[in-house]
């Protein structure tokens, strides 16, 4: 059963793009790690799902519910939740 669809979902930051159409699903009890280089995107389409960010075209559409307008809240109460990980050097964390 599809959990989470996002369709077309493009964003841009004072005229950069920085998604341009991108679609990603996940199925119920899948589980998805996003990797890519600095700047791919990646943030930037969770913070989407998340509420934090606006999309400016595309659609979300989690368990079968079309999201809309996706505000944190909305999202929080849809039990929408990710995980950002930073790799670091040790050295940077004991500073």
């Amino acid at each position: 059963m599809e959990m989470l669809r996002m369709t077309g979902i493009s964003k841009a930051f004072f005229g950069v793009t920085v998604l341009d159409n991108v679609d990603f699903a996940v199925e119920q009890g899948e589980v998805h790690a996003l990797l890519g280089e600095n700047g791919a995107g990646k943030s930037t389409l969770m913070n989407i799902l998340a509420g934090v960010y606006t999309r400016d075209k595309g659609s979300v559409v989690f368990e079968g519910k079309d999201m809309g307008h996706i505000t944190v809240q909305a999202s929080e109460q849809a039990g929408i939740a990710f995980v950002q990980l930073w790799l670091t050097r040790r050295k940077e964390v004991n500073q």
